[in-house]
């Protein structure tokens, strides 16, 4: 399906939330925050990028708390991607809402002007020209992007009356009235922004759009059903990468073409080893003969050797996995070395610079 872009305004600002520390996904945190993690061979931030660029945001804050340098090493002042970058870092993390207030200080638009609000850990295929539009036309304070899940108990549920309007803002509730949650993507006016309070921490979620509804102003939601996801776990994070190098949700950021798997430079290959999935070989990364790997992110300079298996896992940068082991459904840090015939599984944890003998372990959950 073609995404209907809105005319190029000229003032189109956006807040990209990215001070997370990104627990849930350790190892692979410990030393790069979440939304720098290589995804489908490019920082995870290098997709929202692009896209937000698509859709006529020229300039973008970065709102930034932890490991807030690294963000500046990695993007600079965004002329790579056509934008103007800005950087806001809390000295210390004020929440959802008091990020948003904060980073406000380096916008440059009036207080009539819509204000695109993003969350640094989602993947999503909605047509933010569409959630503008709406916005803009209906004059809200703040227009929260909604999708449909399976499980709405894990993410804020927002029910909405017949006219699209929000009537209530349950974070995590574990009876919802709805399957629509938050979908971490919000249309601003810049006046609303302007009335959270400065210097302390706000959690828009349960504070700030609670509020809004309360005090009568228009809080309005727009829902779809297109391509969302969360990163925020291993799982997750890895079937993001796949879906990019796979094609189910487009980026103008991937450094290839779209296929079974995506081999970055350096990457060496054998011709009897079997790529699928969407898998990332990571730049320098070796996958001897006979190798199997499926629907996983394989970082720089790791190395699978022959008769290997793995599926649905990250190994990290300049991690080994011997001959005839089997790795699925587990994170390999960085340098860390799986024996040969080893079998990890379920979640299984390995952290950087850990070395597994060979046929030390069936299957566990942290090592």
């Amino acid at each position: 399906m073609t995404e209907s872009h809105p005319p190029e305004p000229a003032h189109l600002e956006a807040i990209l939330l990215v001070g997370g520390q990104g627990t849930r996904l350790r190892p692979m945190t410990l030393r790069t925050p979440k939304p720098l993690l290589p995804t489908a061979g490019v920082p995870f931030l290098a997709h929202q990028l692009a896209r937000a660029r698509s859709f006529g945001v020229r300039r973008i804050v970065f709102a930034t708390s932890y490991r807030a340098s690294m963000f500046v090493e990695a993007f600079g002042d965004g002329e790579e991607f056509g934008l103007s970058l800005e950087y806001m870092t809390e000295e210390a993390p004020l929440g959802t809402g008091g990020a948003i207030r904060n980073a406000a200080q380096a916008l440059t638009c009036g207080p009539d002007a819509p204000v695109l609000v993003l969350n640094g850990d989602i993947l999503s295929g909605h047509d933010i020209s569409a959630q503008i539009a709406m916005h803009v036309e209906r004059r809200a304070a703040v227009t929260l992007h909604l999708t449909e899940v399976e499980d709405p108990s894990r993410f804020g549920c927002v029910p909405t009356d017949d006219q699209g309007r929000v009537t209530a803002f349950l974070e995590k509730t574990p009876h919802p009235v709805t399957n629509r949650v938050n979908a971490g993507c919000y249309v601003f006016q810049r006046s609303a922004i302007d009335r959270i309070p400065a210097g302390r921490v706000v959690s828009v979620e349960r504070e700030t759009f609670p509020g809004m509804i309360a005090s009568g102003e228009t809080v309005l939601g727009y829902a779809d059903r297109s391509y969302w996801l969360d990163v925020g776990t291993p799982a997750a994070f890895v079937q993001g990468s796949c879906d990019l190098v796979l094609g189910r949700l487009h980026s103008a950021a991937l450094p290839g073409p779209e296929g079974e798997y995506l081999a970055l430079p350096g990457a060496r290959v054998s011709p009897s080893a079997k790529l699928s999935g969407g898998t990332v070989v990571g730049a320098r990364a070796v996958v001897d003969a006979e190798a199997a790997v499926h629907g996983s992110v394989l970082d720089d300079d790791c190395h699978i050797e022959s008769g290997a298996t793995v599926s649905e896992s990250v190994v990290g940068a300049g991690a080994r996995i011997r001959s005839g082991a089997v790795v699925h459904d587990a994170v390999i840090g960085d340098g860390a070395v799986v024996g040969a015939d080893n079998e990890l599984r379920s979640g299984m944890r390995v952290w950087p610079g850990v070395h597994l003998p060979p046929c030390a372990i069936r299957f566990s959950s942290e090592i």
